[in-house]
């Protein structure tokens, strides 16, 4: 089992999230945010505690405040201070295959999901982890 974050601002996803994590035992510990800020504030007061840093990220594209556009480009810059490899994975609402190309330019960005994202497909990512 591995820690991860959820970086989504609608709470619903929260939700789903959580009840699948909950019923199929996916993750060790599970950090929710509606912030990329906050995020990224987390991340860098943490780059050099490993523990304290999670293994999988999910996150949507479309948020207010700081798109996901913005925070991968800042996650980018401050990726190589991580003292842990983290992979990105978007779940994100949109099919516009330009935004699913563009996570190209992430080498940490793992994969694009079409919400909603499965259980299974879930524990496709995790369970290596």
């Amino acid at each position: 089992m591995c820690k991860l974050m959820v970086l989504d601002d609608d709470p619903i996803q929260h939700l789903i999230f959580r009840r699948m994590l909950n019923r199929y035992k996916l993750a060790h510990e599970t950090f929710y945010s509606y912030s990329g800020y906050d995020v990224l504030s987390f991340l860098s007061a943490h780059k050099k505690d490993t523990s304290e840093l999670p293994e999988v990220i999910f996150m949507d594209i479309n948020m207010p405040g700081l798109n996901g556009w913005a925070f991968l480009d800042r996650f980018k810059d401050l990726y190589p201070q991580l003292n842990k490899l983290i992979e990105i994975h978007i779940v994100s609402s949109s099919i516009n295959p330009s935004e699913i190309k563009r996570t190209d330019m992430y080498d940490f960005v793992k994969s694009y999901i079409v919400k909603p994202i499965t259980s299974e497909r879930l524990e496709q990512i995790l369970e290596p982890h």
